[in-house]
């Protein structure tokens, strides 16, 4: 019997509907209770903010180290000739009598050594490089050839050969002839290039789906799996990577998705995740934009170094065993990236892992026609990206139900649902209460100034500046993760991406925590957001 995996449509069960309020409930609260305390007594309503201050301080210096790391390992990671680990698993034998004496200090060279000792041991039959293939869906809606071609031409470069490669175009019909007429040129223009270049057009207006990219993948999908079938070749050695039209998958990427699936025993229970870096355009992006994407691209860089937090985001890769299973992404959420994590993860029962991959896949910073317009545009992309509030009652309703309905232990649930919701909790109140929290405790109080309410926002202040160091850390490393300036900006450009982070503080507001709520408030009104809205990425020539 498959398992209902969907999030419920129409009217929704008491508990599941409570979840779904929940997020927002707390955010609100932790606000409220800072001025419920102040207002009582503003020694404890100090104490309150201070903790939460403190908090932030800790996040910032672990932040800052991250980062430095992170880009050293992605940096090593990049530097592997993955093409030729995966020649060595052909014959893991040989090739561990000729590497297992070298003194090689290349990124994870030792454990290469011990994934060849481990196959060549292994009495279970293994998957052969030569019988591995890759299947990369991009899914377009309205995008013209200036976003489309350099990234289908970014995979076609890839150091994996193209004859095991699997191009799944899928559009949108709701794109209208043109976009009709534009993939019919593109399948003319790299028909040969790849092991077939397929066509998927998603019909509109199909019963139980949402305007969104899950109905689309899941659609290309099913046609993936046809031609799969057709052609005889091996569903169990497939890998599918799910790419937005504006994504640029580094050469070395599926070379190294191709390896750590090899060498992975538990292959079909793991997705592979890349480090998203949006920085394709962000020499043209307006400010904000650039520090939302680099901000976000830290972010990413960071998460890779938390493996045990690491969630899918964007564009991954999965067996498409698996995801024929499970019928591939959900198509009742606007955010099925991070979805597909609790979907697998209650499709396997609890034995599901997001691997890091340590090659990135380069996505565009947000660009439309005007600065306002762009301005509009990031704000539509972060409410959609904060909608992921919407798991917190997918993933609460099968932890607080039987245990027969939870697909997995209780208190190995728990710690997952607690973190979702403290990370979204924490995007909504960090913000503001960072930015204004330490004037609430004297002024909720004004007849009874305390020392410590008196002097709490120089303690802020103090613990802001601390905070601060971390800040530049990340400055400077992000000119490192930058591609280079192009020819047509003068150097006085450098100069803007630094001087850019002074609006750090109102982008966090802005972009961060109001459209934190206003995602969380849509949940605890009922007003779902079920239109995936596609954000412009206007190439500038």
């Amino acid at each position: 019997m498959r398992k209902n995996l969907e999030i419920p449509q129409g009217k929704r069960t008491k508990l599941y509907r409570f979840l779904e309020m929940f997020p927002g409930l707390v955010s609100y609260g932790a606000i409220i209770l800072l001025f419920l305390l102040s207002w009582f007594d503003p020694v404890i309503g100090s104490i309150y903010l201070f903790i939460l201050i403190s908090a932030t301080l800790v996040k910032a210096i672990g932040i800052a180290y991250r980062t430095v790391q992170g880009y050293k390992v992605i940096k090593r990671a990049m530097r592997v000739d993955w093409r030729r680990r995966l020649e060595d698993l052909a014959d893991p034998h040989a090739s561990y009598e000729r590497l297992h004496n070298q003194n090689d200090k290349s990124y994870h060279f030792e454990e290469h050594v011990e994934n060849l000792k481990m196959i060549a041991t292994m009495t279970k039959e293994y998957p052969n490089p030569a019988k591995v293939y890759h299947a990369v869906i991009m899914t377009a809606y309205n995008e013209g050839e200036e976003v489309l071609i350099p990234s289908i031409e970014a995979v076609a470069n890839s150091t994996f050969p193209n004859d095991h490669i699997i191009f799944v175009f899928a559009y949108e019909a709701r794109g209208g002839e043109e976009m009709d007429q534009l993939a019919q040129k593109l399948a003319r223009k790299y028909k040969g290039v790849f092991k077939q270049f397929i066509l998927s057009k998603h019909p509109d207006n199909i019963a139980g789906e949402i305007i969104g990219k899950g109905p689309n993948l899941t659609f290309a999908g099913h046609i993936l799996a046809q031609y799969v079938a057709d052609k005889h070749l091996p569903v169990e050695n497939i890998i599918v990577t799910s790419l937005d039209s504006d994504n640029h998958v580094h050469s070395k990427y599926l070379d190294s998705v191709a390896y750590e699936f090899i060498t992975h025993p538990n292959r079909q229970r793991l997705s592979y995740q890349p480090v998203s870096l949006f920085t394709n355009n962000i020499w043209d992006a307006p400010a904000p934009s650039r520090v939302i994407a680099v901000s976000n691209s830290f972010f990413n860089v960071i998460s890779t170094m938390r493996p045990h937090l690491l969630r899918n985001f964007a564009s991954h890769s999965q067996p498409l065993q698996a995801l024929e299973a499970m019928n591939f992404w959900s198509k009742r959420t606007i955010v099925e990236d991070g979805h597909q994590y609790w979907r697998s993860l209650f499709f396997f029962n609890g034995d599901y892992t997001v691997l890091p991959i340590r090659i990135p896949i380069y996505q565009d910073a947000v660009i439309d026609e005007t600065f306002w317009k762009t301005v509009k545009a990031q704000f539509v992309q972060v409410r959609r990206w904060y909608y992921g509030a919407s798991d917190v009652a997918y993933v609460g309703s099968r932890l607080f139900t039987r245990r027969e309905n939870r697909f997995m232990p209780f208190w190995q649930l728990f710690p997952k649902f607690w973190r979702l919701l403290d990370g979204h909790v924490t995007l909504a109140i960090l913000a503001p209460i960072v930015a204004f929290g330490g004037w609430v405790p004297m002024i909720m109080n004004v007849s009874a100034h305390s020392m410590v309410a008196y002097n709490l926002p120089n303690i802020v202040s103090i613990v802001e500046t601390l905070a601060s160091i971390g800040l530049i850390i990340s400055v400077l490393v992000s000119f490192k993760i930058l591609p280079k300036r192009p020819a047509k900006y003068r150097k006085g450009r450098n100069l803007l991406m630094i001087l850019q982070w002074i609006l750090m503080p109102i982008t966090s507001i802005i972009y961060q925590s109001l459209a934190a709520f206003y995602a969380q408030t849509r949940l605890m009104l009922g007003l779902y957001m079920e239109k995936f809205d596609v954000t412009k990425k206007v190439v500038k020539k």
